[in-house]
């Protein structure tokens, strides 16, 4: 028995508003981060009533063989099973797609909500699925849980009232926000898979956790995919990639050192992308005067499997950069219109960790582990400033002193955990 109690998602209230406007709504993300919780959990508002897991709406997983075999002999029947359904893990057998799309066309009107899909797998870059669903599906990313969603407030970090707040107001508006310290450290080696995260408690246990995890994922989630030839090479390349955290993505690279062949590196990167594993962080491209690079950054999606990956004990910067990144990816995926969340650096050097491109306007982080941020430390931050001075919002330097204070022309030094 789960003596834990619920923690309530950021993603709910985005879920919530798909179920009244869409008759598929399909929540997505990596397997072990929530999702099968979140759809029996909330209660969500259809066709203006509320109904939760247990009410009028039948909850099936397709990891349960009896009910997959159902679907496979007779998709027709298994989707006409309830008025509303949540079919859990749904790529583990996708031809049920095209029944639930049949079922949406035969509605007159539509019913809104009628059918929430969860799957292991990003759904929108499986071909098949996107296209039969195309129209009728609004798609939904629950990502592993941020640090205030583990503390019980639902939440992420303050990006919303970042970006919505004039930088001239930033200063008040951290200190009226309630300070919630922490150590990075331990925020990364727990990552935001809710067991490791909350109820495992020796680094032992979250090891003994994560290896399931991976043992799992390599054995069934990714042959619901498609077919590994070697799993000892997705391995070498899973824990290549883990250790290339925050570095510039190069293939090549990655295929000489794994002795994998550049096609295959390719094609394993694909699925690890697919599967909500690996993040692809896309540089900013609109420049005006400087050579900027144009090759991806590569992040995980959880900071905790990316230390085991990596055979890595001790967190460095790289993962405080990714913990950041992991709460402004559950903050983009959890609001509409997204905004753009990439990264900028020139062909000299100059590099600002990430940039949220929202309404028009810009706004560049830096993140640092130390706890006194030097001049060096701004130069980012600046270059970017002077670039774009009519888009650039304000800048943040993400630090973990105890300081807020401006430490430049609209550049605010602020503590991680003020924010995240």
């Amino acid at each position: 028995m789960n003596d834990h109690p619920y923690l309530h998602r950021h993603a709910a209230k985005l879920l919530q508003q798909a179920l009244e406007v869409s008759p598929v709504v399909v929540l997505m993300g990596a397997r072990q981060t929530g999702k099968s919780t979140l759809v029996q959990s909330e209660a969500f508002l259809t066709d203006g009533k509320t109904v939760d897991g247990q009410g009028d709406r039948l909850y099936v997983s397709l990891d349960d063989l009896a009910a997959r075999d159902r679907a496979q002999v007779a998709p027709e029947d298994f989707v006409r099973s309830a008025p509303r359904m949540t079919i859990d893990e749904v790529q583990r057998q996708p031809d049920l797609i095209l029944a639930i799309k049949q079922a949406v066309d035969r509605d007159h009107p539509r019913r809104p909500g009628r059918f929430v899909v969860t799957g292991s797998a990003n759904l929108l870059l499986l071909e098949r699925i996107s296209e039969t669903l195309a129209g009728r599906a609004t798609y939904v990313t629950l990502w592993p849980l941020t640090r205030r969603e583990r503390l019980g407030l639902g939440q992420v970090g303050l990006w919303e009232e970042l970006v919505t707040t004039p930088v001239a107001d930033w200063l008040d508006l951290v200190h009226g926000q309630k300070d919630l310290p922490g150590d990075w450290r331990d925020e990364a080696r727990r990552g935001g898979y809710p067991t490791p995260s909350i109820e495992l408690t020796s680094e032992e246990a979250r090891a003994l956790w994560f290896d399931g995890y991976v043992r799992t994922y390599l054995e069934r989630d990714l042959q619901d995919l498609a077919a590994i030839d070697n799993l000892l090479d997705f391995r070498r390349l899973m824990r290549a990639a883990s250790q290339r955290l925050g570095n510039l993505l190069n293939q090549a690279e990655l295929g000489r050192d794994t002795r994998i062949p550049r096609p295959t590196v390719h094609r394993y990167l694909n699925l690890l992308e697919t599967s909500y594993q690996l993040v692809r962080l896309e540089p900013y491209a609109v420049n005006r005067t400087k050579r900027l690079i144009k090759s991806p950054k590569l992040f995980w999606s959880d900071t905790g499997l990316a230390l085991h990956l990596a055979g890595e004990t001790t967190p460095d910067g790289r993962h405080l950069e990714n913990l950041v990144l992991s709460d402004l990816l559950a903050w983009r995926h959890g609001r509409v219109p997204r905004p753009e969340v990439l990264y900028w650096r020139t062909a000299s050097g100059l590099e600002v960790d990430f940039v949220i491109e929202h309404r028009g306007g810009l706004l560049p982080i830096e993140v640092k582990s130390g706890a006194r941020p030097g001049p060096n430390d701004l130069r980012g931050l600046q270059a970017f400033r002077d670039e774009y001075p009519d888009l650039f919002q304000g800048g943040l330097l993400l630090h973990d002193g105890d300081e807020t204070q401006w430490l430049s022309d609209r550049i605010l030094g602020v503590p991680w955990h003020r924010v995240v």
